[in-house]
């Protein structure tokens, strides 16, 4: 059958559009998660103890975040296959904030950017999954700049930050191979159950400590689970309709760029050299692996599907 260009055209042209609107959405959310240092460094926590900061921030966090999101979640199932990944999230914003607050912005995200690159490995150790040779270019980047975080950091007194930014990549890791097989579950309303879920668990926690926020403290914490946690993920399953994963990745990467400058200009942290260097080294790996594929050989493959999937529809 011939297909008539003159409709072909717009059909494309409109998904191009949509495509643009996709990767504007996640960029918007890559920033909003990037605030996230904004937020846990506000000098307002100082008050709280440090050992137990990061777990009331966890708490209050994903409280807030949950309750924002509660009211957009529209499929709302349940399945025993959440608890672990209940238990991973619970684990992954407990040492992320905890690293954020005994060590530097800058290296909290960084090392919870090694999250792919642990996936690569336990998909290769624990599922027998096959590891492409173009995986250990930038997997080889990822441990040399973790390597040179830690040769500098593990020499300060108290090297628990580095510790739990590590063990936060790693358990972003499981939650990122755990929601590959909970894909049938509403997106949203998956993101409500860990964040609810994760202020349960960590509920006693709190109450044993005794602390609960002030009238000052109490609008930043909303905002915390809102603004930067809450908008993010409804405006990422947006972008995610139009856009591919790798994608989204790639555009993801604005969240470590940005965050040790949001720290710096509003609270005047500057990360050490080695940090910089370490996090380059992390940047590069991950640039090879999700950038570069698509600005190089997946956007022509991308478009080559685009056309043919537009041709089809209109045959």
């Amino acid at each position: 059958m011939k297909r008539e260009p003159s409709k072909l055209a717009p059909a494309i042209a409109e998904t191009n559009s949509a495509a643009t609107a996709g990767r504007a959405w996640v960029a918007c959310a890559a920033i909003l998660w990037s605030l996230s240092g904004l937020f846990a460094k506000a000098p307002v926590f100082d008050a709280w103890p440090v050992e137990s900061r990061g777990v009331l921030l966890a708490f209050w966090r994903a409280l807030f975040a949950g309750l924002c999101l509660l009211p957009f979640a529209r499929r709302r199932t349940w399945s025993p296959r959440l608890i672990p990944l209940v238990g991973a999230f619970a684990t992954m914003n407990v040492t992320y904030l905890s690293a954020m607050t005994l060590t530097s912005a800058a290296n909290a995200i960084w090392l919870q950017s090694t999250a792919p690159f642990w996936v690569l490995i336990v998909g290769t150790l624990a599922m027998r999954e096959r590891v492409a040779r173009f995986d250990l270019v930038p997997l080889a980047f990822a441990m040399a700049g973790v390597a040179t975080i830690l040769s500098y950091e593990l020499n300060n007194p108290a090297p628990i930050g580095i510790f739990c930014g590590l063990g936060s990549g790693f358990a972003y890791a499981m939650v990122v191979l755990m929601i590959r097989h909970l894909r049938a579950i509403d997106s949203v309303w998956l993101v409500v159950v860990v964040h609810l879920a994760t202020a349960i668990l960590l509920l006693p926690y709190v109450i044993y400590l005794g602390i609960a926020p002030n009238l000052r403290q109490l609008p930043i914490l909303i905002a915390f689970g809102v603004l930067q946690m809450g908008l993010p993920y409804l405006c990422f399953a947006r972008g995610l309709r139009s856009i591919g994963s790798q994608e989204a990745t790639a555009i993801g990467l604005l969240e470590p760029l940005l965050l040790p400058f949001w720290v710096y200009f509003a609270w005047d942290q500057l990360p050490a050299w080695w940090t910089v260097l370490g996090a380059s080294l992390i940047f590069a790996g991950l640039m090879i692996r999700y950038g570069l594929p698509f600005l190089i050989g997946d956007r022509r493959h991308i478009e080559a599907e685009l056309q043919a999937s537009t041709e089809t529809n209109l045959s």
